[in-house]
Formats: structure tokens, C-alpha cells, sequence
């Protein structure tokens, strides 16, 4: 059992702090910027909560972060009350918030300046994931670092890999995204296609999901994109965001996305549509509107 500090208790923060502390075992301190979540957390799963970060990441073996952006996530470490300003030398700060990889090298320099460890850890498998813990988590920072933090990171995980160095995760979180973009929108463009050409979309999904075309998008969204229903895992906010980060690091290293830029315009429709909260499958109502 380690002592564990939670910092971030959104949609995914919430289960996976739960996790550490069922699961896993761990004796958990969370804070949120919400006071009353907070106390919901503790009293759900009989751990603490605590007024600042600071006060969370005391005497923690263990601080974990899931926030909204890389302001967000330099406030709650770095900032006045910050993690960084009372964790112990030899304690890790485990940062699952998906941000830059420019504020993960940022913050491995001010945790090695405390004598700490970090990892950058965003993760992957949205709500449904962090509920079950069984997310995809991608880790970036030293392997030695990576070893110490990984039985821990388990508890709400299905695959946890080290990438490389510090920011490493983030980039491969990048990847991550860029292609769930290019992959909803092509299953939004065949669905459309077949609806428009008469066919039964069950049918033909019922087939092609068994050959080259199937991946997780199509097995998980399909019946609800069919529906119209959008109320279903990762908002387009977030999504947009998350390709705001992709296409940055893009100009920053030379690399060209063409089908990620376009799809993120896309998003950008449908929100003017109003679809701020729907999930990233509803590049569908776009086609159809």
C-alpha cells in the first residue's frame, strides 16, 4: 500500500481515484477544485479529501493529476498551493491529463528540481475505460521512474507501455488521436453512404466489421451513430482541444496532417451546430444536417 494524492476529479479522475483506493488498496487523498466533489469522492470511497494540492500531495509516495489543459495542470503543480511545493524528495507525480508534451518536459525538469519523479501518462478508453479500469495508459519519463510507478498505475489500467523520454506519452497520445479523427470520420462518411444508397447499415456493418475495415470505432459507435444518438463517451470540446495540441506539435516538427486539420474543421461545424457535448461520432450529423 502507497500513499496517494489525486488531483482531478472530472469524468475520468473520479473512477480512477476510486480505483487506487479499492483496487489497488492505496491509502488516497484527492482534491478538486469543486470542494463538494471532493467530499463525494471521500465519501464514496472512504478516502480523504484535502483544501489544496499542496496539502493532497503531502507526504504522497504517489501524486496523480487529470485536468482540463496545460494552464490547468501548471496551476494545481506549480502554482501557489501546487503539488510541487510540499511532495518529498523520491515522491512521483503521474500526470494523466492530456496536454502538450511541452508542459511535460516542463514539469520533469521542476520535479527533478524537488528531487521527484515524473511521468507524463495520458490515457486512453474514455469514460467506459476509467469506469471499468481498464484503460490504455502511455507513459513518458525514466525508465527507473516508469518501474516504480507502473504496479501502481495498474490498478485502473489494461496496458500501460512506456514510450520514452518525458513527453513521450503525450506524442504517443497525439498519434492516438489523429487517428480516432481520421477513423470517425470515415465511418461517418460510409454509414451516410450506405443509408443514402438504401442499404441496411446492421447488415453491412454486421459483414465488414469482420474484414480489413473493423476497428474499435465501428464495433462500439456504429448503433447509435445509425440512431442519431450522440450522448456517448469523449465530447467534441475535448476532441478539439486534443487536435488543437496534435496540430501545434505539427507546425512545432514538421510533420503534415492534412485529413487531421480537415477533421478537426469539421468538429468545428459541428459544434456551431450546437453540438458542443455530443461525442466525437456525431461527424455524422454533419453529413446530414
Amino acid at each position: 500500500m502507497a500513499k496517494v494524492a489525486f488531483i482531478g476529479l472530472g469524468v475520468m479522475g473520479f473512477p480512477m481515484a476510486g480505483h487506487l483506493k479499492v483496487k489497488g488498496g492505496h491509502d488516497v487523498t484527492v482534491y478538486n477544485r469543486t470542494a463538494e466533489k471532493a467530499a463525494a469522492w471521500a465519501e464514496k470511497f472512504g478516502g480523504k479529501s484535502a483544501p489544496t494540492p499542496a496539502e493532497a500531495a503531502k507526504d504522497a509516495d504517489f501524486v496523480f493529476t487529470c485536468v482540463g489543459n496545460d494552464d490547468d495542470l501548471r496551476s494545481v503543480t506549480m502554482g501557489e498551493n501546487g503539488a510541487l511545493e510540499s511532495m518529498k524528495p523520491g515522491a512521483i507525480l503521474i500526470d494523466n491529463t492530456t496536454a502538450s508534451a511541452e508542459v511535460a518536459r516542463e514539469l520533469y525538469a521542476a520535479a527533478k528540481d524537488k528531487s521527484c519523479g515524473f511521468i507524463d501518462a495520458p490515457v486512453s478508453g474514455g469514460q467506459a475505460g476509467a469506469e471499468n479500469g481498464v484503460l490504455t495508459v502511455m507513459c513518458g519519463g525514466d525508465e527507473a521512474t516508469f518501474e516504480k510507478a507502473k504496479p501502481v498505475i495498474d490498478a485502473y489500467a489494461r496496458m500501460v507501455g512506456l514510450m520514452g523520454p518525458a513527453g513521450a506519452g503525450q506524442l504517443t497520445k497525439m498519434i492516438n488521436q489523429i487517428c480516432i479523427a481520421g477513423l470517425v470520420q470515415g465511418l461517418a462518411e460510409g454509414i451516410h453512404f450506405g443509408k443514402r444508397a438504401g442499404l441496411d447499415i446492421e447488415k453491412v456493418v454486421e459483414v465488414i466489421s469482420k474484414g480489413a475495415a473493423g476497428s474499435w470505432q465501428m464495433e462500439n459507435r456504429h448503433k447509435t451513430m445509425n440512431a442519431g444518438k450522440y450522448d456517448f463517451g469523449f465530447a467534441i470540446d475535448w476532441m478539439r482541444k486534443d487536435l488543437g495540441i496534435v496540430l501545434s506539435e505539427a507546425r512545432r516538427n514538421g510533420a503534415k496532417l492534412p485529413v487531421t486539420a480537415l477533421v478537426d474543421q469539421f468538429y468545428g461545424d459541428v459544434q456551431a451546430m450546437g453540438g458542443n457535448r455530443w461525442d466525437t461520432s456525431s461527424l455524422l450529423a454533419r453529413l446530414e444536417k
